[in-house]
């Protein structure tokens, strides 16, 4: 009896506990209910609570249209979205694969210089490397050269002429593998499409240039160069005379005029066969002509852009600045007159350093590099400006093409004799030619 007594007695403490707990208001069902749930009871109420909620918010929409098109599109695009995700988790879990199957090679990787697999980055290669490229090639054919040429001439006098042609045969077989090598040397070095590259960009640059000087914003004030095309020569000739005279204007930052009216294959004059070498500035006004040399200052701007000459052989590049050269300090030249005409290059006087075989300062270590025959190149850049066909022209040069029935390889060959030999070059026999 006393025991059930203090049972009441505890279990009556605890519900006036309850009651004083829930004092604010009436006690009711959920709230009897809500005390007695554990914890992770209350958490599943919640979740179940939330998912009912988001069901309802997506459902309700289709739903409440009830169109049929856009349920399918909803569904069409539910299926695109997976099968994303599925193509999404594929590549994972391929490039993870990949990852582990490299992971074990990051070590020598590292140990690579990669420094050594490229001569200068993404620059290109150096000029070193260039030249030392091209001696190879070059020596190869000399070599080749001089042995021909001495074995034949010991073929005419020894009997052992069928021994000596083997060797000859041996030699030359060799020559073609060691030059095919060579040749191929600039496709394996990864260098060839930017050596195609840079020599784009710098004719781009030296076109653009050319254009500016001879096409200046105010014709009458700007420095002017007179070149006169009455030279008593041939095409070829004359084509070199203009040649000579752009190339003089581009040194001293003129813009050339040529008077070329009664031009020997065309008496209306040489924009009446190729296009003008400037659209906007063909006269010299009323200014005053001064001809080469004329007694006036030296200026040096006219050559701070200037200054290889290059020596006996090509790759042996000699620098000169010209204002350091005590010789030339001596003289006075005329680079200031405004207009100045120039006398035919046979009969010039105090010829300047930029005239060939020189080539641009601030263009000859790009040139030099994806070139080696610099001198040429920049002389064919003056002909690429100078030699644009008119459209008749062209018309009459393709119809030639097409009535000789040109088929390739072409070789041309061009053999001069004449007033040359023993003037200007020495006598080659024509069999030299024909030698390949």
């Amino acid at each position: 009896i006393n025991d059930d007594a203090a049972t009441v007695r505890r279990r009556c403490k605890d519900a006036a506990a309850t009651m004083k707990h829930y004092s604010s208001g009436p006690a009711t069902v959920n709230d009897y209910f809500m005390m007695y749930l554990a914890k992770w009871k209350r958490a599943a109420v919640v979740l179940l609570f939330v998912w009912i909620v988001v069901t309802y918010l997506v459902i309700s929409p289709l739903r409440c249209n009830g169109n049929q098109d856009e349920v399918s599109e909803f569904q069409e695009r539910l299926k695109k979205v997976s099968s994303q995700l599925e193509t999404l988790r594929q590549q994972h879990s391929n490039l993870i694969s990949q990852i582990k199957k490299s992971s074990s090679l990051n070590g020598n990787l590292k140990d690579i210089d990669t420094g050594s697999l490229f001569l200068d980055g993404v620059q290109g290669p150096t000029e070193d490397y260039e030249n030392l490229r091209r001696r190879i090639y070059s020596n190869t054919k000399e070599l080749w050269y001089y042995v021909h040429h001495e074995l034949t001439k010991v073929i005419q006098e020894d009997n052992k002429a069928e021994k000596i042609q083997t060797i000859l045969d041996q030699i030359g077989e060799r020559k073609r593998s060691l030059l095919s090598d060579q040749q191929s040397l600039p496709e394996l070095d990864g260098y060839n499409e930017w050596r195609q590259a840079e020599a784009a960009n710098v004719s781009d640059l030296v076109q653009r240039r050319l254009h500016y000087l001879q096409n200046p914003p105010d014709c009458k004030e700007a420095r002017k160069l007179i070149c006169n095309l009455n030279k008593g020569c041939g095409f070829g000739c004359q084509l070199h005379h203009i040649v000579y005279c752009l190339i003089f204007a581009y040194a001293t930052e003129r813009t050339l005029i040529l008077n070329s009216k009664g031009w020997r294959y065309n008496n209306k004059g040489w924009e009446y066969v190729f296009m003008p070498i400037s659209d906007t500035c063909t006269s010299a006004y009323d200014d005053k002509v001064v001809m080469w040399p004329a007694k006036t200052r030296l200026s040096k701007k006219s050559f701070k852009n200037y200054l290889l000459d290059i020596g006996d052989s090509y790759g042996d590049f000699i620098e000169r600045t010209f204002l350091n050269d005590p010789q030339t300090q001596r003289t006075t030249l005329t680079y200031d007159a405004k207009v100045l005409a120039l006398t035919f290059i046979d009969s010039i006087s105090q010829k300047p350093k930029f005239l060939p075989l020189a080539i641009p300062k601030d263009l000859a270590h790009r040139i030099t590099r994806f070139n080696g025959d610099p001198s040429s190149w920049w002389i064919g850049q003056m002909l690429k400006y100078i030699l644009k066909p008119r459209q008749a022209m062209q018309k009459a040069i393709n119809d030639t093409i097409a009535k000789m029935n040109f088929k390739k390889p072409i070789v041309g060959v061009h053999i001069r004799r004449t007033d040359k030999v023993g003037t200007e070059a020495a006598f080659h026999h024509i069999h030299e030619y024909m030698v390949h």
